[in-house]
């Protein structure tokens, strides 16, 4: 049974999908806005003039599906307490990748060798998503 992160980027949703599918080549596989939904949602959901905010969006990582949506379009999003992973084939992806989540968020630990990887970092994206990037090696 596969787990699926949901990200609730509360009012940014679109701008997340844009910056991911350049920072890492995803995938949106499903988008669908609060005005377009089959039954009228709940008041304490979509303010006035919301209504072209994500509702629901499903995305692809390479062979992850990740999950998003706008929220309560509060405007203040908070990713604490988790961390998405995502492997590179060697160095110069891992490099490309933390470049790419790094423009405009926050180094939390430089790109670097490790015991358990030639190449890892972890780095806030502009949006507060935690990432991990990694190059996978076998454990002896």
């Amino acid at each position: 049974m596969p787990v699926q992160p949901y990200l609730f980027f509360d009012g940014r949703c679109e701008e997340a999908l844009d910056f991911y599918k350049r920072a890492l080549g995803a995938e949106v596989t499903m988008l669908m806005r609060f005005k377009d939904s089959p039954e009228p949602p709940q008041a304490d959901c979509v303010q006035p003039g919301n209504e072209n905010k994500v509702m629901h969006a499903s995305f692809k990582i390479g062979g992850s599906d990740v999950m998003a949506s706008d929220g309560y379009c509060q405007g203040k999003p908070s990713f604490q307490g988790f961390a998405l992973s995502v492997p590179a084939k060697d160095e110069p992806q891992a490099g490309t990748f933390f470049a790419a989540l790094a423009d405009g968020g926050q180094v939390q630990q430089p790109l670097t060798k490790t015991f358990f990887s030639p190449s890892f970092g972890m780095v806030a994206d502009r949006f507060g998503v935690t990432w991990m990037v990694i190059v996978p090696q076998e454990m002896p």
